[in-house]
């Protein structure tokens, strides 16, 4: 696909940083600013990809996938392991635009030792997904989030709207958990953490009532665990958002405030 198909079929990718129509990328990042002509291409193939379910489609004007692929750096041939990949929203995008060369990694937890026995097992959907031959590029790893682990590393870890409920897990070490992070990434990988913001101040008291997170404790977080900042991302900012009530309210589900953070394992590290 030539780069001007590209740009015609998705604008939003053709805009400086790779972000939002603002061009809100904060911290320096030059190597989004720098993307190639083909990861631009394989990303805007993702989002036009014909196999993507209706629904998917209809939230791409909320969640701005173009954008948020082309802000993380995701190209062909990029190996991306996904926390909590849910219905697989983002895992069909990535298995396309990271091509044939390309890996998927999906990491789903294992059902809970409480959870009723017709519970479906939380990996179910995109086991489903994977299966599919239209994306066999993906693989999905059942695995605790307090025992991160793969044999190959990994040039992106993504999670997206799960960070907040990582904090909910039953005895989980954050430090722990971002350490584990940092050990499934190449020296000079990049870590991509997507949430929902709650006011700023409030740390961690809202991540299993409000199912938000302050900003900044994720920031500290992931900082202290070794990473180093890379910038942000305004794309998914909504000013108009009180971050005082539940994501899943009626008033504001769908246009929640959320922010996009980039960080790298250091590449002598």
């Amino acid at each position: 696909m030539r780069i001007r198909d590209a740009l015609l079929l998705c604008p939003a990718i053709g805009l400086i940083a790779g972000c939002a129509g603002t061009g809100a990328m904060k911290g320096g990042d030059a190597d989004a600013a720098g993307a190639s002509i083909g990861s631009i291409s394989s990303i805007t193939a993702a989002v036009a990809d014909a196999s993507r379910p209706s629904g998917d489609r209809e939230r791409d004007t909320q969640r701005k996938p173009a954008e948020c692929l082309q802000f993380a750096g995701v190209k062909p041939g990029a190996r991306v392991v996904e926390l909590l990949p849910g219905g697989g929203y983002f895992t069909r995008l990535f298995s396309v635009a990271v091509g044939p060369t390309g890996q998927v990694i999906a990491v789903a937890p294992p059902k809970s030792a409480g959870a009723a026995p017709a519970a479906p097992e939380p990996s179910a959907r995109v086991q489903a997904l994977a299966a599919d031959p239209h994306y066999a590029n993906v693989q999905v790893v059942v695995m605790r989030l307090a025992e991160l682990k793969l044999a190959e590393p990994a040039d992106i870890v993504w999670t997206s709207l799960n960070y907040h409920d990582v904090h909910n897990v039953s005895g989980i070490d954050m430090h722990a958990f971002n350490r584990g992070v940092f050990e499934l990434l190449k020296p000079g990988g990049i870590y991509i953490v997507i949430d929902h913001a709650a006011p700023a101040g409030s740390g961690a008291s809202d991540t299993s009532t409000l199912h938000r997170i302050d900003p900044e404790t994720v920031r500290s977080e992931v900082l202290a665990a070794g990473f180093e900042w890379v910038g942000q991302s305004d794309v998914l900012r909504n000013p108009d958002d009180p971050r005082t009530v539940p994501v899943f309210d009626a008033s504001i589900r769908g246009k929640t405030d959320q922010f996009v953070f980039k960080f790298r394992r250091p590449k002598g590290a």
